[in-house]
């Protein structure tokens, strides 16, 4: 039952890294495109009023996928807390390079030298 319940959840895992992924590339390239039209404009020596509502619908486009990365972000602590509830909190899916979770509210870790005492 173990074993069946690892693959499972490593069929979601898998899912929800591929569609991280594609929110990221996504976003990179609409990132892209918002970059390179007021570019290109200038290069052609048009007005600044060309091209305006595409640049406008690239950043709309910009906004809902980082609100879609924000959401699956949530998924994949969702899921983690979905993990423990099924018996496989000792396992890891995925990367193990993640950020430390902290308590909300809880004061961040400051950077310092390398040397400094403080």
């Amino acid at each position: 039952m173990l074993q069946a319940r690892r693959a499972l959840a490593q069929k979601v895992a898998d899912h929800l890294f591929e569609a991280e992924t594609a929110v990221d590339v996504a976003l990179s390239r609409t990132a892209g495109l918002a970059q390179v039209m007021p570019d290109v404009r200038a290069d052609a020596g048009l007005s600044a009023l060309i091209g305006q509502g595409a640049v406008e619908r690239a950043c709309e486009a910009m906004a809902a996928l980082a609100t879609a990365r924000r959401a699956l972000c949530e998924t994949h602590n969702e899921l983690t807390v979905a993990r423990t509830q099924i018996g496989l909190g000792a396992i890891a899916f995925g990367a193990t390079d993640k950020p430390p979770v902290t308590s909300p509210g809880a004061e961040p870790k400051r950077l310092r030298a390398v040397g400094d005492d403080g």
